[in-house]
Parts: structure tokens; sequence; C-alpha cells
């Protein structure tokens, strides 16, 4: 079927709303004025692209010195409430697969909750929690914060995945002698290892990218890369070494789907071998 010129528009229009404002992020990594953010001197004359950013970013420089510690501490607390929100929501996915009762309804609602509630309640809820338990704003708040709302992203993943599974192959593995443990980690898991690693792709980002929340449960000195960038955007003269990391990050997430998508191909063709 022959496409309209009208659906070429629109989808030309979508494609240019979506991804020209992360083309203007790389593009502005390489402006060499960072007061005027402009390629254009006074005369109007073109000044060319600079590499000065990304030199004074591998390089440590004192200018960007906050803005690299407010990265590595996003880096440190995506990795983390990942690694923690996979194996809470996939034990939570599990156990709301395995088990249907009353008691499983409250559960399933008590995940789905965090997914519809705004973040600036969510926010305020967990600061008059460490208000009242007196516990001071810092590292440990933030990732127990981003573990909280990150969880449940898992484990709706791992549930999706877990609607196709055959519970007859676990069943199964016990026939055969296997034990819980062994029938988990030889047989289930490989089958759910997309979904998990789809959480917890979708983990990191919502982590790293927090900012609404965190700027609630951050202490003194505890900025992460969001909550600085988004305090620094109206008067800093480095600018221009923001757009240059956030391109390392992008490429950096690119890489890191890349690298998913190879192990998660490789696994699916792994378990598809022996029956073909």
């Amino acid at each position: 079927m022959k496409r309209s010129m009208f659906s070429i528009a629109v989808l030309g229009l979508v494609l240019a709303f979506l991804y020209v404002p992360i083309v203007l992020v790389v593009v502005y990594g390489f402006v060499p004025n960072g007061i005027s953010m402009s390629f254009f001197d006074a005369d109007g004359s073109f000044t060319g692209f600079t590499m000065k950013w990304y030199r004074q970013i591998f390089s440590g420089h004192h200018a960007v010195k906050a803005l690299l510690q407010s990265f590595w501490l996003s880096l440190t607390i995506a990795g983390l409430s990942t690694l923690v929100s996979c194996v809470i929501g996939t034990t939570a996915a599990l156990a709301l697969h395995r088990w249907k009762d009353r008691l499983q309804s409250i559960h399933h609602a008590l995940v789905y909750t965090p997914l519809v509630m705004p973040d600036i309640l969510i926010g305020i809820s967990l600061l008059m929690l460490f208000v009242a338990v007196k516990v001071e704003c810092g590292f440990w708040t933030i990732l127990i914060a981003h573990v909280t709302f990150c969880v449940s992203y898992v484990v709706m993943t791992v549930l999706a995945r877990l609607q196709d599974f055959d519970d007859r192959i676990t069943e199964a593995a016990y026939d055969l002698g296997a034990g819980p443990w062994y029938a988990f980690f030889h047989v289930e898991f490989p089958i759910l290892l997309p979904g998990i690693v789809a959480g917890g792709l979708l983990a990191f980002t919502l982590s790293i990218d927090d900012v609404v929340i965190t700027s609630f449960v951050n202490g003194a000195g505890t900025n992460t890369f969001p909550t600085y960038v988004s305090s620094m955007t109206k008067h800093s003269k480095n600018l221009p070494a923001v757009f240059a990391l956030s391109t390392l990050m992008l490429l950096f997430t690119c890489a890191l789907v890349g690298i998913s998508k190879l192990l998660t191909g490789r696994n699916q063709a792994k378990l598809k071998g022996p029956s073909e």
C-alpha cells in the first residue's frame, strides 16, 4: 500500500519532535562560548566547534569537578537501586504469579500504587518518614527513595514475562529431582532473564534522571546529576559541559542497551538450541 504525503509528513514531525532535542544536546556540547551559548561571535562570524568541554571532563578540571561528582553519585545510586530493585522486584513478581489469594490482591495494589502516584507526593511522603524516624537525608535516603519507586517497574516487567511462562517446566524439573534453588537458577531464571534485564534498564533510567523525588530526600553535599544540572542551567558559564557529559551518558546508555540485547539474544538462542 502506497503511503500518502500526509502520513509521511506526520511521521517526520513526530520524529523531529522526539529526536531534534537530543541532537541539539549533542551539538551544544561543542559550543565554544559557554556564556552566550552561540556558535557565532558579536560580528556574526561562525566561531567553529570546540572539544574543550570534553577535555575538561576527561581531565577532571576544577570547573566541572562538582558536576563530575554529582554524575558519579547518580551512577552509583542508579546502579545500586537497580540491583536491589531487580532482586526485590523479581521475588515479588514470582510471589504474585504463584499465589493467588486476597492477600496477594492487596500486595498487587501496593506494588501498583507507586506507578500512579505523583512524584511530588512520593517525595513528600518519604521526607516525612525520614524526618519522623530522625534519619539524616543523604546518600542512603536517596537510595531508599529510588528503590521505592523502581521496584514497581521491575515487578510489572517481570510479571509480563511470567504471563507466558509454562509452570509445567518447573514441575518437570522437580520431578527429575531438582531442588527449589536449582530449578530456579537453571530453569526459571534463564527464561525470566530478558524481563529482568528490561526491568533493570527501566529502573536504571528512571533512577539516573529523577529530579522531583530526589530533591526532597537529598541532603547537603549529595546533589545527584539531575538536581545539580537543574540548579546550574540558568546561570552557569560551564553549561556546555553538561551537554558534553549528557552526550557521553547517551552513548553509554546506547552501549548498555546494545550489550543487553546481545546477551538476551544469545540466551534465547541457547534455550532454543536443544529443542531444535
